[in-house]
């Protein structure tokens, strides 16, 4: 498989693999037909797909699918996928420059646009309309490559996917989206002309993940993500550099303690102390990942100003509320359930669970329980539920906080190479009392 990386298609995950929603996808993909999966990373996937000679290939990441009988699009040598997901092409421009509000402010002007993309048709009316507009289309690696050159100064203006351009803003900070400049577009996988049965198995695969919610699921991990402002990110940006540093091999220990991938950990941390080993609520709760001394304790945690002790229990602590949910519900919904249960406790995750299930949504979804994890500040849901009133906008706020800041370090910063180990395949701590299991304040 030819595959693009990017922001949302395939990067540095939790392994060497790595994640992303075109590689996840192309994974069950080859699970479900017993064949092996070859990523061949590059720039531009169909046009490697024009140049290979032989195999069952396929191009993917970010391409748009030509519209029916587009004059682009040539059926002998490609074909396409029905779609998975579509998006609004979007021009964006670096803050420090002129924002255009239309074609005709960027007279003049060089706009880029990803080489083997699949734009070009989208755009066919509106350079055939502003011919003062200077086009150049760029070989680079990935959107967030040409995002990034917006961001830096090295180009002024650049047509993305709307998707990718929310998925960078807390990683590139100097950039902004000025306008839509074509209507919703679709992405799909691309195949050589004569692979037409693998086209057809990929679409009946595409469908099934429609059916059982898969799609859904992957939409939501990778296109929904949690959002900080401007001024966050480029704050916790200045404190990767400056503070991160004295506490990441702490970090990683606790990695290769627990299983828990350091990169969350240091999210975590961040979200509840700044990386402050001193910091200290006015409930209580102390440390760089702001344990209550009742959590800590059992958690092994003598000293909660103790860095490494510290962290190295509130990743136990996270491993104990991941194996508390139920064994069915996968990843990332295991991970932000446990860091919702992290901060308001096991007891009003399982409130916030049961009431998704009243009302008909899915239990097992963080995308359903953070809608009902609110409602148990209100009397009308609070008073029938087993453990009474909480204030369920602070977790659905604090992980979606917490995601911001792990996709950051996520696209900076490198994964531990040693094997993560499981929380269940560690010795386990005893468990967190009622009062701790009420929450971590």
């Amino acid at each position: 498989m030819f595959l693009r990386q990017g922001a949302v298609t395939w990067f540095s995950g939790t392994d060497d693999q790595g994640t992303g929603l075109d590689y996840d996808l192309a994974r069950m993909f080859a699970a479900q037909h017993g064949l092996t999966l070859k990523v061949i990373p590059t720039n531009n996937p169909v046009q490697r797909l024009a140049q290979a000679a032989g195999g069952a290939m396929i191009g993917a990441g970010g391409i748009y699918r030509p519209p029916e009988r587009s004059p682009a699009t040539d059926s002998d040598i490609f074909v396409y996928s029905s779609a998975y997901y579509a998006i609004e092409p979007v021009l964006i421009y670096n803050i420090d420059g002129f924002k255009p509000g239309t074609w005709r402010d960027l007279a003049g002007e060089t706009v880029g646009i990803l080489e083997g993309s699949g734009i070009e048709p989208a755009l066919v009316k509106v350079r055939k309309e502003h011919p003062e507009v200077r086009w150049q289309s760029l070989a680079l690696p990935s959107t967030e490559a040409l995002i990034s050159q917006v961001s830096d100064g090295t180009l002024s203006y650049a047509i993305v996917a709307s998707s990718e351009a929310n998925a960078t803003r807390s990683v590139y900070l100097a950039f902004d989206t000025a306008f839509m400049v074509a209507g919703r577009q679709e992405l799909a996988w691309a195949f050589p002309g004569k692979e037409t049965r693998l086209r057809d198995q990929v679409d009946s695969f595409f469908a099934r993940c429609r059916r059982d919610g898969t799609l859904a699921k992957l939409i939501e991990r990778y296109y929904s993500r949690g959002q900080v402002t401007r001024l966050d990110a480029g704050v916790f940006q200045d404190r990767v550099k400056s503070l991160l540093p004295q506490f990441r091999e702490n970090f990683e220990r606790a990695q290769d303690e627990t299983g828990m991938e350091w990169r969350l950990l240091a999210a975590i941390s961040y979200q509840e102390s700044q990386w402050d080993v001193q910091a200290t609520s006015e409930t209580g709760v102390r440390g760089l990942m702001q344990l209550t001394e009742d959590t800590a304790r059992h958690l092994g945690a003598v000293d909660r100003l103790d860095p490494q002790a510290s962290i190295t229990a509130a990743a136990r602590y996270v491993g104990y509320l991941k194996d508390k949910l139920p064994a069915r519900i996968g990843e990332p919904d295991r991970t932000w359930l446990a860091l919702a249960a992290y901060n308001i406790g096991i007891a009003h995750l399982e409130d916030a669970r049961v009431l998704a299930q009243k009302q008909q949504l899915n239990p097992d979804a963080w995308s359903a329980v953070k809608k009902t994890l609110p409602l148990l500040a209100l009397p009308e849901y609070y008073e029938d539920a087993k453990f009474g009133y909480a204030r369920g906008g602070m977790p659905v706020a604090f992980v979606d906080r917490v995601r911001a800041y792990y996709d950051i370090l996520l696209s900076q910063q490198p994964s531990r190479k040693p094997r993560l180990r499981m929380f269940s395949e560690i010795d386990n701590p005893p468990a967190p009392t009622e009062e701790a299991a009420l929450g971590n304040r």
